[in-house]
């Protein structure tokens, strides 16, 4: 329970929040506020109901929201209220989180960052274990200073951990007026392992903890899957070689192991399995010292060719029949080259690998496609973790292997009586690795079965079949859980709650059918409301006590990244804009449009998200501007006779400090008695990130004041730099992405070698108006902010497939003909049709005096306003 209470000392209304960080794995299962004693309480609704519910409410200036962010696997909360002065506030939060038992030791993690100094700063950590508690750490503070400040009292079954700072042991210096809590503050703790199987009994449900100790590793085959593509340049191509350096020393003599490596093609150190031998994993430390990040990225080929020489291996005999097989993929991007539709490749390596082998996923950086990686780990009885491209990189590669580099068991499966027993959680497991812990739960008949016996089979090293038997007396918890304020009563039964629903979301990840996904949906939303618990398909309904005022949190079912969901009322501007921070994205109250372009394989197509249709603003041929305005539903296109050489601006942001601007080339020849003029080169200027981007149709240059990078049209790749991404589709198409938040794409014509009129261009397609500050200019930028626009007077022209009407824009009536115009977003070679209002005489009327007033003398200029 976090809870945090807020006075408005001002005299006027101010707006409150209440933000914090929680575990991903964790479950909201309660959030409370009061206000000057009126009370908000939550209940859990399936998420479409409850929306409705609230979308009836008028809950003015009140907010609440669950958002996934960037940081290691914490999830945001965070509640916005705008109240009176002198009101008090009182926040408090609930939630639930079954940890699991990781090299050893259990984590509990709490993020503090109350943002001021507390008056009362108080932390308590209450431990509770039948079992008797090994070990207690507190292994990370929120800042050195504290260390002594962190109290652990530990007894036999119990321990209680206190962190209680005052006001002046708070301040980041002796005057200061701010806080220095700001981190995290995490306690390790296990517990005694007298026995490896242990059975825990109350109120009707048992949990059962399987954790063997002192038993000799199995033989391990492991297969390194390294992405080498273009992405990886840098710090985390040079942590990832020196995390595998270190990681080849740890093999063992009766390990065998192998490197596949990757960018556009697909190479092996060896092309067979080979024993860990200090000769061959010197040879291997040499190969990966080697690799170059440069190219695409083939995800597909990469993992089909680590099972194919697996499973060669096995059909040849030369893998012990004890010995557990395991994949480790290193990556940090999607498919550029190859099979790019994800369902594909997750399809392809599940049908090759038919549950033989287990394929663990580390995803690095910001932009990996972590949820894609967390399936195919999922899928293939393996782990995922996120790791952060930065100077620890080498240390969590290294942590993770550890996970996996001493499996004990394989093939475990847990028995129990057919009688008194049901709803019993996964009981078959493809292997144990030392340190983690495999847990069971299930629903117990005390009254038909006083007690509880079950049976543990497994194959390890020494014996072909390892097998432990445990039996449990139903109530021997009561006294203990009696004894103790602190104890959770109903803990068996929500471990159990939540084991289940973590299930049935990775069954329903797998399912094939839409009805079995809608039969476990509808078991997940029974469980999630019985049980109070939020889950992607339920929602947290908070309302007042007279049911008046309504607030809603949300936890998005499928999120890419971070994500916003709109709740309430929109939040006022900004007064300091910038570029998006990629380390946490704010939780963003606003109406309006929001995005996200993808690109897929084959032909070139982009998914576009937008709550308010399909908003394009881009440049393209024969410089044709289409802008489409949402707010008048309606396109309006109009064309630049400019010359060749000219350089125009197409947006400036003087507050995100950004701008794109165009380099006009011409036909080589009229056609028509007209020649032609398109867009042969962009320059970007991201003056925040300090980096410039130009595409030409000859190659794309990333560059810095110390860094200059080309990128050429004739491969597929990705490279991140800084906190900008540019990936490269072969010969059709480059995206920029800042933060993974605003994406540009950029479309490459291609005329036939020699062709006697034509020549290569480009099209320029912007990401969404939102993505923007007010202060946005530009031939395409004045265009952010819709204007207001009417036509009317629709009437015939000379030419019947081209009526002609009248346009009232900006105080401006102009003779408007209707007309197509091709965009090349949805497919690159032919295009699609857009049908909008044509403005003559280079867009005259329409945009903000003269075309000639959006030159610029080279490609990184910014706009002067005049």
């Amino acid at each position: 329970m976090i809870q945090s209470k807020v006075v408005n000392t001002a005299p006027h209304p101010q707006s409150l929040s209440f933000d914090i960080q929680i575990p991903k794995g964790a479950f909201i299962n309660n959030f409370t506020m009061n206000v000057n004693g009126m009370t908000f309480s939550g209940s859990i609704k399936e998420k479409t109901e409850a929306r409705s519910l609230y979308s009836k409410a008028r809950a003015r200036g009140k907010s609440a929201g669950l958002l996934r962010t960037n940081s290691l696997d914490m999830e945001n909360f965070k509640a916005d209220l705008h109240v009176p002065g002198g009101t008090k506030v009182q926040f408090e939060i609930h939630y639930q989180e079954a940890l699991q038992r990781k090299l050893g030791v259990y984590e509990h993690v709490l993020y503090l960052q109350p943002g001021r100094l507390a008056k009362h700063f108080n932390v308590d950590i209450h431990i509770l274990e039948p079992e008797g508690i090994g070990t207690v750490t507190p292994v990370k503070t929120v800042a050195d200073k504290f260390a002594n400040l962190i109290k652990v009292d530990k007894s036999d079954k119990k321990a209680h951990i206190s962190f209680k700072p005052t006001v002046d042991e708070q301040r980041e210096c002796p005057a200061c007026l701010t806080t220095a809590v700001d981190g995290r503050l995490s306690v390790k703790y296990d517990v005694n392992r007298d026995k490896s199987s242990q059975l825990q009994i109350f109120n009707g449900y048992f949990v059962h903890f399987f954790a063997p100790e002192n038993q000799p590793p199995l033989p391990k085959n492991i297969l390194f899957v390294i992405d080498v593509s273009g992405s990886m340049w840098g710090i985390k191509m040079k942590q990832t070689v020196e995390a595998m350096k270190a990681i080849l020393s740890d093999l063992r003599e009766d390990d065998q192991f192998g490197i596949v490596d990757f960018n556009h093609n697909v190479r092996c150190w060896k092309d067979e399995l080979v024993y860990a031998s200090a000769i061959e994993k010197d040879s291997a430390k040499d190969y990966v010292q080697k690799i170059q990040a440069i190219g695409g990225t083939n995800i597909n080929e990469a993992l089909l060719r680590a099972i194919f020489i697996l499973k060669e291996a096995n059909n040849q005999k030369m893998l012990d029949p004890n010995s557990v097989s395991l994949i480790v993929l290193v990556s940090d991007g999607d498919p550029t080259v190859g099979e790019l539709k994800l369902s594909k490749i997750l399809k392809n390596v599940k049908s090759n690998n038919r549950d033989e082998f287990s394929l663990h996923s580390l995803g690095i950086g910001f932009d990996v496609d972590y949820d894609f990686l967390e399936r195919l780990a999922q899928e293939n009885h393996g782990l995922a973790q996120r790791i952060f491209g930065n100077k620890d990189t080498a240390d969590q590669l290294k942590e993770f292997y550890q996970k996996v580099s001493t499996p004990l068991l394989k093939d475990i499966v847990f028995e129990y009586p057919s009688s008194g027993i049901s709803d019993v959680t996964n009981r078959h497991f493809h292997h144990y690795f030392g340190g983690d812990e495999i847990v069971v739960a299930g629903k117990l008949d005390t009254e038909a079965s006083p007690k509880i016996q079950s049976f543990i089979t497994a194959t390890s090293a020494e014996n072909a079949q390892f097998v432990v038997d445990t039996i449990t007396e139903a109530e021997a918890l009561n006294e203990f859980f009696a004894q103790s304020k602190h104890a959770i009563p109903d803990f068996a039964k929500q471990y159990w709650a939540q084991l289940t629903i973590k299930q049935l979301l990775a069954e329903r990840n797998l399912a094939t059918t839409a009805e079995t996904k809608r039969t476990l949906t509808q078991r997940i939303m029974q469980l999630s409301v019985t049980h109070h618990l939020v889950t992607p398909f339920t929602s947290l309904l908070i309302e007042s006590e007279d049911g008046k005022e309504k607030m809603l949190a949300d936890s998005p079912s499928s999120i890419k990244g971070a994500c916003c969901q709109t709740l309430a009322t929109k939040a006022p501007p900004s007064t300091t804009p910038k570029l998006p921070d990629p380390d946490v994205r704010p939780f963003e109250l606003r109406l309006g449009t929001t995005e996200s372009i993808t690109i897929s394989g084959g032909t070139e197509s982009v998914t576009r998200d937008c709550k308010n249709g399909n908003s394009i603003k881009c440049v393209d041929t024969d410089p044709h501007f289409i802008i489409n305005l949402p707010n008048s539903q309606t396109d309006v296109c109009f064309n630049i006779d400019a010359q060749a050489g000219n350089m125009l601006n197409l947006l400036s942001d003087s507050e995100l400090d950004m701008t794109v601007n165009g380099k006009i080339v011409t036909a080589k020849k009229a056609k028509d008695n007209k020649l032609n003029t398109y867009f042969g080169t962009f320059g970007m200027y991201f003056k925040q990130l300090d980096m410039k981007v130009e595409v030409s149709t000859e190659k794309i240059t990333l560059k810095d004041a110390s860094y200059s990078r080309v990128m050429s049209w004739s491969e597929s790749t990705t490279l991140s730099y800084s906190r900008l991404t540019v990936a490269v589709k072969k010969e059709s198409n480059v995206t920029i992405t800042i933060d993974n938040n605003m994406t540009f794409l950029i479309v490459l014509h291609r005329v036939w070698k020699n062709h006697p009129i034509n020549v290569d261009f480009l099209g320029l397609y912007f990401p969404t108006a939102s993505s923007f500050s007010d202060a946005t200019h530009g031939l395409i930028g004045q265009f952010m902010k819709d204007p207001e626009v009417s036509v009317y007077d629709v009437r015939p022209s000379t030419n019947p497939e081209k009526p002609i009407a009248t346009m009232n824009v900006k105080g401006n009536k102009l003779t408007v003909t209707r007309g197509v115009q091709k965009e090349y977003l949805y497919n690159n070679l032919q295009g699609t049709k857009v049908t909008c209002w044509f403005v003559h005489n280079n867009g005259k009327g329409f945009i903000d005096g003269h075309y000639r007033d959006y030159m610029v003398p080279n490609l990184y200029s910014f706009l002067k306003r005049h």
